[in-house]
């Protein structure tokens, strides 16, 4: 342990035996490296130790009573109690008017106290790292040796989620328990403060989290452990745990339907859920329910998947298939039959978590960089529950209006449905379910988490990876303040997109919902220039996201590349954005082939060309831009010359009058790197007046990254952990285009919202940026032994375009009508489903309140009860018994099926 104080004192450590009931020199008998010695180590003294060893477990004692075992005088006896009590030790409770003393188990009991002393853990971290240790070398002694319902800990469903089954008893509701008391207290989380003074927190933070009744909240609330809250607020606690993915357990030692506390846990932080996690051994904490998923009700939305505490719920597939695909998780081995070594153990929970089975996936949500829940928006469509859709979208996605008329649709190129006939118009669904957000008295806003106003984060940028990031952290209550050095926000959606892909009223309001959230937006201020990052600092910023995009222009670095007439690109389409007068005449050469290529030549047409032509490396095949958008092109009059690369601008009098260009034999190597080669012999002159380059984009730092820590890659892309985004200065996370290069905003979106994980996980103390964190790895599902025979070919819905708006600056696509999206969404194979790993599954019926379909249940399984501690062992011994002749039984099978 990495604060110990390396004492070694032999009175602490027969106190520590006599609490935990060993004899002193026995084989189970602690030692100086046992947790239970290390958590007393710091703050119990000789006199307190004397005192506590004249006690027995839950013998309820006054001072009076105390005095004459341990030959001190009351007053004396009174005084050193009540040091214990404050320790933690011990409860002090008023009972007939006295000061009433008892000390409890372990756990629950003595070490979760003296976390929760209100300055002893930070004084002596060693507190903290002995509760951990505690679960952690205990555990593995555990593992199979409770029956259900018998554990130390027990979870308690979240009533709602078996409101409806006939066979719930009272001892598994919380409000039997809140309502047969009458004086509650809230505390922090004991677990999850252990992990933050141990720089190991998984985000869920501490703070009134907790809830005492009875006598223990007597207890917290006079030994500043707790503050005193009534009735309503500890279900107003209760409800906003469950809003944010948390579940419930109670100690279990005091008989059944008996309890003086509630916790409110996550699956990351928790040690009691950890003896279900690390040692796979549920059966210690579970309550008598598993979940339960109906299939053809499910759309893999991911929401149970991504709040089960334990890892239980994992996504696979639904659609029939020639080859066997996981449809249950089904445990070989379980501690009820195994003798539970550690090669069983999930050692490394926390960082491990798996969304899918083996077999995969939906292909839709797979692809998506930012992993929506595709399937489930879809069917939410179809039910004509618009908000509810959008709600879904907006968990992942904060500019779906945006990214339903731009994204590279990655969903739809992978989409089952295109085996069939043709894919799903995925994007055209999210467009019309998006277009809520462009009326305000329709817009979903959506609820705020937490509140954290106290901390302010600096986001440099308003592209779609900042305003993501803002978005996120607004969620959950930061005080965000967006800096954008050009007078208009969005980025290159709103400058480096033309309006007739995507109208600016499109991305403002979305940028709305932000305002309507608080963020703050201070444009034309660039950082580096009109304020720098150590001033901002000063100002009080905790954190900064570095999103500065990629808009500078390439160049070519050819003859006459500075020739009049020569353009970049980028700049062209930025000139027009911001309403500046941009003409062109004559013949018109765009040099690139990726989507902004095609964007400038489609501008080009529009501000006066007589003729545009595009010349690329690429094949038609190999061209970046999206099929589509050359087709839009085309139709637009623009030719397209693949297989050509630029060798010198030809100019006369500075002016530029052709393009020599040479045939480009390939561009890739035989690893698929970019590396064109050339024929130098084979060339062509085009003649033009204008030249726009658009062979990609850099990032332009100016002068933002003056004086700090933080390095650049090669190409100038920023140097920042690939998972947490995290750069060399520490309180500096960066994403999108400056991060990556150029990519899509979808792209760009997906990094924001992770980038805003990081940074809530930086500002707040002792929190890890890994530990209980979502990798987000997807896997679809084998497309090539589908058996789609069976489904009807369905035509898909076209986009319907205004004939008025042709090669104009606004966007002439039509969104699709109610009628077209109740046909689209009828077309989609519904590919994925949630499976269960029900002996994992704890039964806290958390997945049922984040499914929307009603797709997943909780079922009761089990019948098991709560015993007292006095009881304990009555009630384990039987089980011990039968465990043991089952592991017997099963060497006896598996001998007999070797021979």
């Amino acid at each position: 342990m990495s604060h110990r104080l390396n004492k070694r004192d032999e009175k602490i450590l027969a106190l520590a035996n006599h609490i935990g009931r060993k004899k002193p020199g026995s084989k189970d008998a602690y030692d100086f490296e046992a947790p239970e010695y290390l958590i007393l180590e710091p703050v119990v003294t000789h006199e307190m130790a004397d005192v506590c060893m004249t006690m027995k477990i839950r013998e309820h004692l006054t001072a009076e009573e105390v005095a004459p075992r341990c030959g001190r005088s009351v007053e004396e006896t009174h005084r050193i109690l009540l040091e214990l009590a404050d320790a933690g030790v011990c409860f002090v409770n008023v009972v007939n008017g006295k000061d009433t003393f008892f000390y409890d188990t372990w756990v629950p009991g003595i070490m979760e106290m003296m976390v929760n002393h209100p300055t002893n853990p930070r004084k002596y971290p060693q507190i903290a790292e002995a509760f951990e240790a505690y679960g952690r070398v205990r555990g593995a002694g555990t593992a199979g040796m409770s029956p259900v319902g018998v554990g130390l800990m027990r979870v308690i469903p979240i009533e709602q989620a078996i409101s409806a089954e006939t066979r719930r008893a009272s001892y598994e509701e919380l409000s039997k328990y809140i309502e047969e008391n009458t004086i509650f207290s809230v505390s922090n989380c004991s677990c999850r403060t252990a992990r933050e003074i141990m720089g190991e927190g998984c985000g869920h933070l501490k703070e009134d989290m907790c809830i005492q009744m009875g006598h223990a909240a007597e207890y917290y609330i006079r030994t500043g452990r707790g503050r005193q809250v009534e009735k309503a607020e500890v279900y107003e606690i209760l409800r906003r745990a469950e809003e944010n993915g948390l579940m419930h357990e109670i100690p279990n030692l005091d008989g059944s339907g008996k309890t003086h506390a509630i916790c409110n846990c996550c699956g990351c932080g928790c040690f009691s859920m950890r003896t279900a996690e690390m040692f796979i051994n549920a059966d210690m904490v579970r309550s008598n329910y598993v979940s339960r998923v109906d299939k053809d009700k499910c759309v893999a939305c991911g929401q149970c998947v991504e709040n089960c505490p334990v890892n239980a719920l994992q996504l696979g597939q639904k659609v029939c298939s020639s080859k066997p695909v996981v449809e249950k998780i089904v445990r070989k081995e379980t501690p009820r039959d195994t003798k539970w070594t550690s090669d069983h153990w999930n050692v490394d929970y926390r960082i491990n978590r798996k969304n899918v089975v083996d077999t995969g996936t939906a292909p839709c949500k797979t692809e998506c960089p930012a992993h929506i829940g595709i399937q489930g928006y879809i069917k939410l469509a179809a039910q004509g529950k618009y908000t509810d859709a959008l709600e879904l979208i907006k968990k992942e996605n904060p500019f779906p209006a945006v990214c339903g008329r731009i994204c590279n649709r990655r969903c739809e190129q992978a989409c089952t449905r295109g085996d069939v006939d043709e894919p799903l118009a995925i994007d055209e669904i999210k467009k019309f379910i998006a277009d809520q957000d462009m009326d305000p008295s329709r817009r979903f806003i959506p609820k705020k988490r937490h509140n954290y106003s106290d901390k302010k984060i600096a986001v440099v940028g308003a592209g779609p990876a900042g305003l993501s990031c803002a978005y996120y952290l607004a969620l959950d209550g930061y005080t965000v303040t967006v800096f954008e050095k050009q007078q208009a926000l969005g980025g290159m959606l709103t400058l480096g997109i033309p309006a007739f892909r995507l109208e600016k009223d499109v991305v403002n309001a979305e940028i709305d919902v932000l305002r309507e959230l608080g963020v703050e937006f201070k444009t034309g201020v660039e950082v580096g220039r009109d304020v720098t990052l150590a001033q901002l600092r000063e100002q009080g910023y905790r954190a900064f996201y570095l999103a500065v995009g990629a808009q500078a222009g390439r160049a070519l670095n050819i003859e006459g590349e500075n020739a009049q007439g020569v353009l970049s690109g980028v700049e062209f389409v930025r000139d027009i954005n911001l309403g500046r007068d941009v003409k062109l005449s004559g013949r018109v050469i765009v040099i690139g082939g990726g989507n902004v290529a095609v964007d400038v030549a489609r501008s080009a047409v529009r501000v006066g060309s007589e003729t545009v032509s595009m010349y690329c490396l690429e094949s038609r095949a190999e061209m970046p831009a999206s099929a589509d958008e050359v087709e839009e092109a085309g139709e637009e009059g623009i030719s397209v010359q693949n297989g050509w690369g630029p060798k010198r601008i030809l100019t006369e009098n500075g002016k530029v009058t052709a393009v020599e260009f040479k045939r480009c034999v390939s561009v890739f190597d035989e690893n698929r790197r970019f590396s064109p080669r050339y024929d130098e012999n084979d060339v062509i002159v085009v003649p033009a007046d204008y030249v726009l380059l658009s062979i990609g984009q850099a990032v332009d730092w100016g002068r933002l990254l003056e004086g700090s820590g933080v390095e650049l890659n090669p190409n100038r892309t920023i140097k920042a952990d690939p998972f947490t985004y995290q750069t060399a200065e520490r309180d500096i996370f960066a994403g999108g285009d400056a991060f990556t290069g150029p990519k899509f905003a979808i792209d760009a979106i997906a990094a924001g919202k992770q980038g805003a994980i990081s940074i809530h996980r930086f500002v707040q103390p002792g929190q890890s940026l890994i530990y209980g964190r979502d990798r987000r790895e997807y896997k679809a599902l084998d497309k090539e032994h589908l058996e789609l025979d069976s489904y009807d070919r369905m035509p898909r819905e076209q986009v319907r375009r205004s004939s008025d708006a042709r090669k104009s600056f606004r966007d002439d696509r039509l969104t699709f009508t109610e009628e077209q999206v109740r046909r689209e969404t009828e077309r989609c194979l519904g590919c994925g489903a949630t499976v269960v790993d029900e002996f994992l599954c704890v039964g806290c019926g958390q997945c049922t309140t984040k499914c929307k379909f009603d797709a997943i249940t909780l079922e009761r399984k089990y019948d098991g009860e709560g015993v007292s501690l006095e009881d304990m062992k009555k009630a384990l011994v039987p089980h011990v018994i039968k465990r043991t002749g089952k592991m017997t039984l099963k060497k006896i099978k598996t001998a007999f099926s070797r021979d």
